[in-house]
């Protein structure tokens, strides 16, 4: 079934538990997130970032919109980093349920205002808005851009920017990255911090740059608040991985022969994540609403 960010969220909220945003660019992306949802009866977000967007082309939406409405599981549609009104509209015309309008590297008063224009515009037209207070760090190596000099969001901030944007979910900056961590570098997730968003957040919050760091804060990190987990890279990593592997061992380039396998793999490292954030076997929450 084909929902808002803002009914997918709240349910999560309730039941306490995040919900995970996969970032699918292509056909087979998208099947494995999917697929593995309907296996593992877990709500799932399928996101993709403007560049990501734009490779697809709105035509490829017709068939995630299709396939998401069909679905046994509750699916929103999700534009990651809209950097514009004309970015999140367009989205939004070709079937997403939910957008992020990102003005973190905005001066605060700014940020507030460009949010609440694209608040007003999706609101009207039955689509969801996260946005973002603080800023997500860069390993380089992602289609979602990010900062080297990290900064944290303010508690103090949070309250009045909801108050004063109206967005249904908001991403928050506890000193994650986008991308794959080089070697031995080790994150370490503010989590004191994140503890301190939560006491006093009105809406669900998100966690972005979920992939490349230790499950158990991970884990933790939705225990205390996270309703929503965006994941990037461990899939695509996999995913070339794992179809370059194929043609290097084998020499086979048939797509079926390929991609059938490409899509197992991910899928093991999709429900690794669902476990991770406790939405298997979730789904059920929503049927029984």
């Amino acid at each position: 079934m084909l929902v808002t960010l803002k009914e997918l969220l709240g349910v999560a909220r309730e039941h306490s538990f995040a919900v995970g945003a996969f970032n699918t660019s292509d056909l087979v992306l998208v099947r494995a997130v999917i697929e593995q949802a309907e296996e593992s009866d877990a709500p799932v977000i399928l996101q993709f970032a403007p560049g990501e967007f734009n490779f697809a082309t709105p035509d490829f939406f017709a068939y995630v919109v299709r396939r998401a409405e069909r679905s046994s599981v509750p699916v929103a549609i999700h534009l990651d980093h809209g950097k514009t009104v004309e970015e999140c509209a367009a989205a939004i015309k070709a079937g997403f349920t939910s957008v992020m309008i990102d003005g973190s590297l905005l001066p605060y008063e700014e940020n507030v205002r460009l949010t609440s224009e694209v608040v007003h515009l999706a609101h009207l037209m039955g689509a969801s808005v996260e946005g973002e207070l603080g800023t997500i760090g860069t390993m380089g190596n992602s289609d979602e851009g990010g900062v080297e000099n990290v900064v944290y969001t303010d508690p103090d901030d949070v309250v009045d920017f909801v108050g004063k944007t109206g967005v249904d979910a908001l991403a928050v900056a506890i000193g994650t990255a986008h991308g794959i961590y080089p070697k031995d570098f080790v994150p370490q997730l503010q989590l004191d911090l994140l503890e301190r968003i939560s006491a006093i957040a009105p809406v669900p919050l998100v966690l972005h740059g979920g992939s490349d760091n230790p499950d158990d804060e991970i884990a933790r990190a939705c225990w205390l608040g996270i309703q929503k987990v965006n994941i990037s890279s461990d899939i695509k990593q996999v995913y070339f991985q794992t179809a370059m592997g194929i043609y290097r061992d084998t020499g086979n380039f048939m797509p079926p022969q390929v991609f059938g396998p490409t899509i197992k793999a991910v899928r093991e490292t999709v429900l690794q994540k669902m476990e991770l954030f406790g939405s298997v076997g979730k789904a059920s929450c929503w049927r029984a609403a």
